[in-house]
C-alpha cells in the first residue's frame, strides 16, 4: 500500500518545516495528502504548492489536542473511497523553563500537544487501519524523548510519554499489520522555526550541521517502505556534526 492511497500529517505549519515537507513529498509518491493544523492560511499555502506540482491535498483546521477535531479530521478521511496508508503525527510544542519556573499550565499544555494529542490522533488512525490489516503509523520524537535535561523537563516529560505510547502501539498492533514508528529528531532542523527563534545559533552551525527537512522526509517515506518481515520501531536522525 504504497500508492493509490492517502496519507495524513498534523502538524503542518510553515512551508519551510518538517510537516509541510512531508506534505509535499508524499503527495509528489503519489498520495493524496490530507494536512491539518490551527492555521487556514499555512495549509492553503501548503495544498497551493502540492497542486502545482501535479499532486492532490486535503486541508482540514484542527487543534491536536481537541478530540473533537480529530475526529472531524479523521471523518473527511473515511469520506474517501481511498484506503489510509501513511498516517504522521508531527506536532512538535516547547517551552523552556526551569522546573520551579514551570506553571502547572504549561506543563499539562506540553503534555497535550505532545502526548495526548498523539493517542487521540493514533487512536483514531488505528482504527481505520486495523480494518485493513496494513498501514504506517509515524511519530516525530526529539531528544528529550530519551533523555530529560533542564531547562526542559516538562518537554521531557511530554516527549517520554509520546515514546512509551510508540511502543505499546506497535507492540499491540504490529501482529495485526501495522507498523508503528518512533523517529527521535537528534538535533536542529533547517526550517524557518529554528532560523526565526535562534538565528545566531542556526548559523554557528555551519554547513551540515542541521537536519534537513527533505533529507528527514525520505528517511519517513523510507520507514514506510519497509517490508513486514524487517520493520523498524525506532530510529535517531542526527547531522553527522552533532554530538550524542
Amino acid at each position: 500500500m504504497k500508492q493509490s492511497c492517502l496519507a495524513v500529517i498534523i502538524g503542518v505549519g510553515p512551508e519551510r518545516g518538517l510537516g509541510a515537507t512531508l506534505a509535499k513529498f508524499f503527495a509528489a509518491k503519489g498520495l493524496h495528502v490530507f494536512i491539518a493544523g490551527r492555521s487556514q492560511n499555512k495549509l492553503e499555502l501548503i495544498v497551493n504548492a502540492i497542486e502545482k506540482k501535479g499532486g492532490t491535498a486535503t486541508l482540514v483546521v484542527a487543534d491536536a489536542t481537541a478530540e473533537h477535531d480529530i475526529k472531524h479530521l479523521f471523518d473527511e478521511i473515511k469520506r474517501d473511497s481511498r484506503p489510509l496508508g501513511l498516517c504522521v503525527y508531527n506536532v512538535d510544542s516547547n517551552i523552556p523553563a526551569p522546573l520551579l519556573e514551570t506553571e502547572s499550565e504549561i506543563f499539562e499544555k506540553l503534555w497535550r500537544q505532545n502526548c495526548y494529542g498523539a493517542f487521540l490522533f493514533g487512536k483514531q488512525a488505528i482504527q481505520m487501519m486495523v480494518s485493513q490489516e496494513q498501514g504506517t503509523l509515524i511519530y516525530t520524537g526529539a531528544t528529550a524523548s530519551l533523555r530529560a535535561k533542564p531547562p526542559f523537563t516538562a518537554f521531557s516529560a511530554a516527549k517520554s510519554g509520546l515514546r512509551a505510547l510508540a511502543q505499546g502501539m506497535a507492540r499491540e498492533f504490529s501482529p495485526r499489520g501495522i507498523h508503528v514508528a518512533h523517529i527521535v529528531i537528534d538535533g536542529v532542523i533547517d526550517g524557518e522555526r529554528a532560523g526565526k527563534q535562534f538565528p545566531d545559533y542556526v548559523a554557528s552551525k555551519g554547513k551540515h550541521g542541521l537536519l534537513q527537512l527533505e533529507a528527514i522526509a525520505e528517511t519517513y517515506w523510507a520507514v514506510h517502505c519497509q517490508h513486514p518481515s524487517a520493520w523498524t520501531q525506532e530510529l535517531d536522525l542526527r547531522p553527522y556534526k552533532e554530538p550524542f
